[in-house]
Formats: C-alpha cells, sequence, structure tokens
C-alpha cells in the first residue's frame, strides 16, 4: 500500500463515502480510514437498525389497540431474540460489503484509529500516511459520563446488540436515544425509568408537544423523572442501583440494566489535532462555510464532528458531504452548503417532529405571530390508526403569512413534517398549503386543516 495519497478520509459513514467515491471517480489517489466496521454509525449502530427496532414498536402499540376493534387478539409480542436477527440482516451487509466496493473502486481501506502526527499526515498503527487533503468525518461518540460507576451503564450500539431484553431498564438523558429506545423497551413489556437532569425531555422539540408526549408516555408505565442528577451507579446483587439528586433529596432506583442517553459529542478524541494545527472546541473541528478547517487550509471536515452550528442529524452530514467533494481540490473553494430548513424527528411511539423555529424564537423576531396549537386525538384521521396521543403546534407570521415553525406528535408526523419542510424551504405560505389538494384520507391532507 502507498503511503502518499490525493486525499484521506477518516470515517466511513454516509459523509465519508460520498466524498472519497467522488474523488475516486475523478481519478484521485484515496485511502479510507476506519477504526470500527466500514459503513459508519448511521448504518451499523444508529438510524437504520434503530428504525427496525421503533417500526416494531409502533407495531405492537397498533396491533393491541386495535384489539377487539378491527380484529381481534389472544396475545400480540414480536420475539426480542428474532427481531435482533431481523435487525442483522441489515447490518450484516452493509459492514461486509463496504470495504470490498471500497477496494472495487481503487480506494485503499485501513482499519484501525487514525492520529495527526503532522499537518498533512495520519498515523496508523505503525504506518504513516500523508495527502494533499485529509477529510475528517468521524461522527459522534457518546458523551462520557463522570459520576462513580459510569461503566456499568451501556452505550445505544450495545442496546442494539442486546440478544434477550431484560425486564427492567433505566436510561439516562432523556434525549433521543433514551426515549426512542425507552419506548420501544416499553412496548415490549420492559419497565421503563429515564431520569433526565432538565425539565423535560427530548430538548429542543416544543415543551407543550413534548409534555404531551410525556404525559402519555407516563401513562404507558413509563417512570420519567426529570430535574433529577444521576450519582451513580453500583452492583446490588444481580441487579445494579441506580442514584440521582432530585428536589435536594437523594434517591435510587434498582434496575437489571443502565443505558446512556445523555448526549452524543464530536468523536476527536484520540485525533491529535492539535499536532495538525486544527482549531477545535467540545463542538468539534471549526470549519469556514465551505467546510475548510479554519487553521489548516489542507483539513475539512462535516457532519456531527463539524463545528458549524447545524444540528447533528444525517441529512446535515450529507449535504456538507456534497459539498466538500465539490471543494476539495480548488485553490479557492466557493460552495456553501444549502441547508434549508432540517427537519428532526424523534421516533418515539408515537413520533414526535418538527422544523423551523421554537415558539420562543418565533416571538423574538415576529410581532405577529399567530400560534395554532391543537389536540388532535380525537381527530378521524388520528382516530382510524387507533392512537390517541396527537398533535400540532404551527408558528405563522401574521403578516407574511409564512410558516415559522412546525411542530407534529402523532402518526405519521416523521412523514408529514416533510411537507412543512418543503412548504419553507420555498416560501411557500399558509395559504398556499390550505389551497393545495392533497389525497384524501390522509395525514397530508390534515395539513390543510392545521394551517
Amino acid at each position: 500500500m502507498p503511503s502518499q495519497f490525493d486525499l484521506i478520509v477518516i470515517g466511513s459513514g454516509p459523509a465519508a463515502s460520498t466524498v472519497a467515491r467522488k474523488a475516486a471517480k475523478d481519478d484521485r489517489n484515496v485511502a479510507i480510514i476506519e477504526s470500527r466496521g466500514f459503513g459508519g454509525t448511521c448504518a451499523l449502530r444508529g438510524c437504520n437498525p434503530k428504525k427496525v427496532y421503533t417500526n416494531a414498536a409502533a407495531l405492537l402499540d397498533q396491533v393491541r389497540r386495535m384489539n377487539g376493534k378491527l380484529a381481534s387478539f389472544e396475545k400480540a409480542e414480536i420475539v426480542w431474540s428474532q427481531l435482533h436477527d431481523f435487525q442483522r440482516e441489515f447490518t450484516r451487509p452493509v459492514e461486509e460489503k463496504s470495504e470490498s466496493s471500497f477496494a472495487e473502486m481503487g480506494i485503499a481501506t485501513v482499519n484501525g484509529s487514525a492520529k495527526f502526527t503532522g499537518p498533512n499526515e495520519v498515523s496508523v498503527g505503525d504506518q504513516v500516511f500523508t495527502a494533499n487533503r485529509i477529510f475528517v468525518a468521524t461522527g459522534a461518540r457518546p458523551a462520557t459520563l463522570t459520576f462513580e460507576g459510569a461503566e456499568h451503564a451501556i452505550d445505544s450500539a450495545e442496546f442494539l446488540n442486546l440478544k434477550e431484553l431484560p425486564n427492567d431498564i433505566c436510561f439516562i438523558g432523556g434525549g433521543y436515544i433514551s426515549m426512542e429506545f425507552g419506548h420501544v423497551a416499553a412496548q415490549f413489556g420492559s419497565r421503563v425509568s429515564v431520569i433526565q437532569s432538565g425539565t423535560q425531555v427530548l430538548k429542543g422539540f416544543d415543551p407543550d408537544i413534548v409534555k404531551q408526549l410525556t404525559d402519555w408516555s407516563q401513562n404507558q408505565d413509563m417512570d420519567i423523572q426529570l430535574n433529577a442528577r444521576v450519582t451513580g451507579i453500583t452492583e446490588h446483587g444481580d441487579k445494579l442501583k441506580l442514584t440521582f439528586e432530585q428536589d435536594g433529596a437523594e434517591r435510587e432506583i434498582e434496575t437489571t440494566l443502565v443505558v446512556h442517553g445523555a448526549g452524543r459529542v464530536p468523536n476527536i478524541e484520540g485525533l491529535n489535532l492539535e499536532t495538525a494545527n486544527v482549531e477545535f472546541g467540545k463542538s468539534g473541528i471549526k470549519v469556514n462555510d465551505h467546510m475548510q478547517s479554519v487553521s489548516n487550509p489542507v483539513i475539512f471536515a462535516a457532519g456531527d464532528v463539524a463545528d458549524n452550528q447545524q444540528p447533528m442529524l444525517t441529512p446535515t452530514a450529507n449535504e456538507e458531504a456534497r459539498i466538500v467533494a465539490k471543494n476539495l481540490f480548488t485553490d479557492l473553494p466557493e460552495q456553501k452548503p444549502d441547508y434549508g430548513k432540517i427537519a428532526r424527528v424523534a421516533f418515539t411511539t408515537p413520533p414526535i417532529a418538527a422544523v423551523g423555529m421554537s415558539e420562543s424564537e418565533a416571538r423574538g423576531v415576529c410581532s405577529d405571530l399567530e400560534v395554532r396549537c391543537e389536540d388532535t386525538s380525537e381527530w378521524s384521521s388520528v382516530k382510524k390508526q387507533w392512537q390517541t396521543c396527537a398533535g400540532f403546534k404551527l408558528l405563522i407570521d401574521g403578516s407574511s403569512d409564512k410558516v415559522l415553525g412546525a411542530h407534529l406528535l402523532g402518526p405519521c408526523a416523521d412523514e408529514t413534517i416533510n411537507l412543512f419542510t418543503l412548504a419553507m424551504k420555498f416560501n411557500l405560505t399558509a395559504t398556499d398549503i390550505k389551497s393545495t389538494l392533497f389525497a384524501y384520507p390522509t395525514f397530508a391532507d390534515s395539513v390543510r386543516r392545521m394551517v
């Protein structure tokens, strides 16, 4: 294997793969370095396998709710071990084929942890590689837990690899991981606790919509503790004892399994960025508008590892990778990502989704704000799905009639939010949306009623 390349890519997820393949098609000499299985977090340990589990939870929920109405079942269940094997049908081929597909394109593959040893030099073990350009797309990792006994908590990747689901699970943090997997575990019959340090779970989503989901979750026997700070985990026989502080008092929960869902941070630990003169902080590698390092023009970064004030989401990384591929080998990069409005979805049961401004943000910029908010649990479109938890909040500029923000909860919220995303990107008004004749009966048609 040569030691000099036109491009070295660190990471092998969607962003890394996009850039590496584009450079290879342009006859560049490319190497890609991966410390784990080739394919990246989203395909192997994140979005895709997670969606298999959340789909199964949603199916169980719907079947149970329609029991005795549309059809009758003695027992509705999904065997966890079978579900685990099913999701491996999606992840295993990616891991098996990714490395070989890179090789087929002439991309050199290196398995191991990359570390910068110079401004344009990277080492992997005893091997040293140099390149004209280096692209860092190492994604995010679980934030480090600092309390005593943190080693007893497993992360989301380990949760996805569980062959059996225990009867009781405690999730630390109230973000995507805890709420999505918490709902999955609850549907499968586990007793679920969520310990959240803040005043609400799913920070970043609308508080009113989140409260509706939280109340619903607690009615489904999920124990959600707010304003609670975990102080330690200890072994207690064949169980774990998790202690936390809440309202000035120390409390504890006995559980079989603890899952770390207390946030993710840019995966830059161990890259030795100082040696490469790469400026970085808690939010990742500092980049300019062209996804280029502000301190070392040889290096580019995108996705969760880049500090550019964008949400840590797969669509963000994909758009940034598209731009990096265009800017890499130009003397004066000019291309900038066109993010538009980026929708956010937590695949809880039911899902919650948002795009655009929060209500507080909208009030800060709009003097004529219209807030349209309603519990839609009794709407016929929702009841036909045998669901009893749904709602929305729309933020509309009364002067321009533009939608500033959309916040949805309920069946198909994860798909319906895309209609608002499209409308906001192309500056459609609420009247434009209302005048559009969507297919009926669909959840898209319900959008006309919302606006």
